[in-house]
């Protein structure tokens, strides 16, 4: 007796990797066509899915453009994360860490992100809540774990010698500086951070 494949509802895994592949087409729309381009049956062509799924995963386009600020939020937080945990002197483990913020604050996901938030003050808060101020504490507690002075102004000072005016001019339409020219943007920073605050280091 053969058996045949149960037709109905796709089982929870299918159900989650379609509503991850309509997230992968969400923010690959956002990055090349902009917050404007990116309508709930762009998104349903571009994953083979439906209207209706999206709007039963997402509930409207907010929620969709919400679920994407959670999952970016997600990756840099997974990407300082692993920074941290690498092995190594405390002057190139924070620079590595540096360099990967950076890096991840000027890609093409995440400015297209922020672009999208900046028109609405709902999301403008919850990027705020996930980006920095969920990155930040991570980055201050090796901070602090390595002697250096008032972690929360120290990671403050850090940032803006890090990222400096490149994100708002990358947001703006320019090119971000090519990767060895952040890598050289990170070790200036961090060589600039230590001087002023932790010179034993």
């Amino acid at each position: 007796m053969t058996d045949h494949p149960r037709r109905g509802r796709p089982r929870a895994g299918e159900q989650a990797a379609r509503r991850e592949a309509a997230l992968d087409a969400a923010l690959s729309l956002l990055v090349e066509v902009g917050s404007d381009g990116l309508t709930m049956q762009a998104v349903a062509t571009r994953a083979g899915s439906s209207k209706e799924s999206l709007y039963s995963w997402f509930g409207n386009r907010t929620g969709l453009l919400t679920e994407l600020i959670h999952r970016q939020a997600a990756a840099v937080a997974a990407a300082v994360t692993a920074a941290l945990e690498t092995p190594g002197p405390f002057r190139p483990r924070l620079t590595a860490i540096a360099e990967s913020l950076l890096h991840l604050l000027l890609s093409p996901p995440s400015l297209a992100i922020n672009r999208a938030a900046i028109a609405d003050p709902d999301l403008a808060a919850l990027l705020l809540h996930h980006g920095r101020r969920t990155t930040g504490p991570f980055i201050e507690t090796y901070l602090a774990a390595n002697d250096v002075p008032n972690p929360p102004e120290s990671f403050r000072l850090l940032y803006g010698l890090l990222v400096r005016d490149h994100q708002i001019r990358a947001l703006l339409g320019e090119h971000p500086p090519p990767p060895p020219d952040l890598r050289r943007q990170a070790q200036a920073a961090v060589d600039h951070f230590l001087a002023l605050v932790a010179p034993d280091h």
